[in-house]
């Protein structure tokens, strides 16, 4: 009788320690506590940055308190806005996780200065470590997320800031422009109608992209297979496209959707992967504008890295394939958090 009380008292006192939460756990009350005092904006906030030509202001959404996993989220484009990652909202605050929504200098929500030599990759890097340094994120804390152009501008940070981070997601990009364009005409552009693509391709060579033909021709041929594959396209994408920056993205990325051809043309990163020491993420989808393969070799190439294909996902697999990019994501960030990440 005095052994099953004895055992009894064990498991119970097991019970209570299994039930009782983690010290490391943020429970729901202190990740939605008021951390600032004052009147309350919903998490907006305007940060000020300095350029070489001025200083502007530029717009942040905070969402959650976790003084463990603070996720900067970098959009595409260039040009683009935060919109593209709303989906984020539906996903991280029931992990616990704090993030931040962000449109870049020149986006809709943000300040748009005209003097086009703010528009290099060195600048955007520049306002980043502002941001990251307004907003309180350091290498204990700050993961860095970049889908698209945003990608090429996480690598760009990372190359120069990587003290600054505890981990770095290279969400839908490749480490190459020109390998990318290659990509976009020797296997997407193959695998469209021949006559859409011929097409296609005259009314880029007359320099013609403002005819309504030409959207007309990528939306279903191209967009619908490889830029998101949700029908219709989520309220957010169509409310952030008519947002775009066209002066930023044609001066940066070009007019055509086969490649760049601005500034950015020439942008090519892959050798310099090695130097990357952070444990880092690529994650792209099977039906990505990038190339699937090159963005799993990224993952080979870094010192510390991990690959995420979503089977069902195109370029914003963030919204066409959720059930595999979100518990891939957070279980990277979760990984890395608790000290336990491996390839």
């Amino acid at each position: 009788m005095k052994s099953l009380q004895i055992l009894a008292t064990i498991l119970i006192t097991l019970s209570f320690y299994a039930c009782k939460p983690s010290p490391e756990t943020i429970t729901l009350k202190e990740y939605h506590a008021v951390v600032d005092s004052g009147i309350q904006t919903g998490g907006v906030k305007m940060i000020a940055i300095e350029t070489p030509v001025g200083k502007f202001n530029v717009w942040t959404k905070r969402f959650g308190n976790n003084p463990k996993i603070k996720v900067l989220l970098l959009h595409g484009g260039p040009g683009g806005t935060h919109e593209f990652f709303e989906s984020f909202e539906s996903f991280f605050p029931q992990e616990g996780i704090e993030f931040y929504e962000y449109d870049q200098l020149g986006s809709y929500f943000s300040d748009q200065p005209k003097d086009s030599s703010l528009w290099t990759a060195a600048r955007f890097v520049e306002e980043v470590e502002q941001v990251r340094i307004a907003l309180g994120l350091n290498k204990d804390n700050f993961y860095l997320l970049g889908h698209s152009w945003g990608g090429i501008l996480a690598m760009e940070y990372a190359l120069k800031y990587q003290d600054n981070l505890k981990g770095l997601i290279i969400s839908n990009m490749m480490s190459s422009c020109p390998a990318y364009g290659k990509y976009a005409e020797e296997v997407l552009a193959k695998q469209m109608d021949p006559k859409v693509l011929d097409t296609i391709h005259a009314i880029e060579a007359n320099g013609d992209f403002t005819n309504p033909k030409y959207m007309e021709l990528l939306i279903p041929n191209f967009y619908n297979q490889h830029l998101c594959r949700v029908q219709p396209w989520p309220e957010a994408l169509n409310r952030a496209f008519p947002h775009l920056n066209n002066v930023i993205y044609t001066m940066m990325q070009g007019p055509s959707e086969f490649g760049v051809g601005g500034r950015l043309a020439g942008w090519d990163r892959s050798k310099d992967l090695p130097q990357i020491k952070i444990p880092t993420l690529t994650i792209g989808g099977a039906y990505d504008t990038m190339d699937p393969e090159h963005m799993k070799w990224m993952a080979t190439q870094v010192q510390h890295g991990r690959s995420l294909i979503c089977p069902n996902g195109s370029h914003c697999s963030m919204w066409d394939d959720q059930s595999n990019y979100f518990p891939g994501l957070i279980r990277f960030i979760k990984d890395v958090d608790g000290g336990g990440f491996t390839k």
